[in-house]
């Protein structure tokens, strides 16, 4: 689906792969369910930041549809 740069295609309760702070550089990806989108912005380079609901925080890099 998405690729997760566009806050429209974000949405809380979708399954997705985000990469966490500490995994920038390896880009290891951690799959969870959004709780709340913590970008503002339309869209961002290096994908949405988000919550997911186990309270990890990352970037979105792919998004499963539902």
């Amino acid at each position: 689906m998405g690729n997760g740069t566009e806050r429209a295609s974000v949405k809380p309760g979708l399954e997705v792969d985000i990469v966490l702070k500490q995994d920038q550089r390896t880009g290891k990806l951690t799959r969870g369910i959004v709780k709340d989108l913590l970008t503002n912005s339309p869209t961002h380079p290096h994908g949405i930041k988000v919550r997911l609901t186990d309270g990890q925080v990352g970037r979105v890099k792919h998004i499963y549809p539902k």
